[in-house]
């Protein structure tokens, strides 16, 4: 059975982690600048209170896990209100041993195991905009371990490590991602995948995305009348279904000319163009350039 998620993240290309120990302790607050790649952190011990832009604030305690996709600008702090520590995560560089906030001495109030990594995709802002802003689980034992398994890989400098580190953050996503559908996720991909009429329907796009798909189609492989399936689809996943179609496609065609080894025409038949002409008219009415060009300025 075709899977859209896992689809999705091999389209993401993760790569490059990095991660560090975070503690804090008494008054203290760090306030972080929008960074624009993914960012994730387990709560090793304690509590502590984030704020992300655009988001109601939640507190973090011991098994609690965090996915920010985009991490935008956010505020990480204790209890005690403090005037915030200003970091732009661009600039400061990466720390050798645990960061710690508050007051030096004495045990911390809470302790992290954070981290990021790079997305290779050159599609990675539309791809992520079908993710939520930010995703918080509590208590799933499985992703403290993945968090402390991409920590030790990338601490050592063994054979093979960028290939686990990237295999490692591939199972670290789904796992975080597939754990956050349903109607209470925000609109998107994870929301759409939570509903089974929906799902259906996503699960066809993903199987055959050269088909001459049609909202009809669509709704027949739903389940559904057209119009309550175009309404249901618009409100979970965010976007018509034609516009998530082209999405796919275009994402598609991105990663096909990336490789560079297949020709206009084939690539245009892969991603449902009946020429390679009519394929070129509408990436770059999409993308803004056309597809040889994007080919050769886009590093494969």
């Amino acid at each position: 059975m075709i899977d859209p998620l896992s689809q999705l993240i091999q389209l993401l290309h993760p790569r490059t982690v990095f991660t560090k120990g975070i503690s804090g302790a008494g008054r203290w607050a760090v306030r972080y600048s929008d960074f624009g790649q993914p960012s994730f952190c387990t709560v090793v011990e304690g509590s502590c209170r984030l704020a992300v832009d655009g988001e109601a604030p939640v507190t973090l305690v011991a098994g609690d896990f965090v996915l920010l996709p985009t991490t935008p600008g956010f505020t990480l702090s204790g209890f005690e209100p403090g005037q915030p520590v200003f970091v732009d995560p661009k600039l400061t560089p990466a720390p050798l041993d645990e960061v710690r906030h508050g007051r030096p001495e004495g045990e911390p109030d809470v302790r992290l195991l954070g981290g990021y990594f790079v997305l290779d995709s050159p599609d990675a802002g539309l791809l992520v905009s079908l993710l939520p802003t930010l995703v918080h689980l509590r208590d799933i034992e499985r992703l403290s371990t993945l968090v402390s398994l991409v920590g030790d890989e990338a601490r050592d400098e063994r054979p093979g490590r960028d290939l686990v580190l990237a295999r490692l953050v591939e199972v670290l996503l789904v796992e975080a991602l597939r754990s956050n559908q349903g109607e209470a996720a925000a609109p998107g991909l994870l929301r759409g995948l939570g509903d089974p009429r929906l799902a259906a329907a996503l699960r066809a796009i993903h199987a055959d995305p050269a088909r001459a798909w049609t909202v009809a189609d669509l709704a027949s492989a739903a389940a559904l009348s057209r119009s309550v399936f175009f309404d249901r689809f618009t409100r979970a996943v965010g976007v018509p279904p034609m516009e998530y179609v082209l999405v796919w496609r275009m994402a598609l065609a991105k990663d096909l000319l990336r490789q560079q080894d297949l020709d206009l025409a084939a690539i245009a038949e892969r991603v449902g163009y009946g020429s390679a002409s009519t394929f070129s008219t509408a990436f770059s009415r999409h993308v803004g350039q056309p597809p040889g060009r994007y080919a050769r300025i886009t590093p494969a």
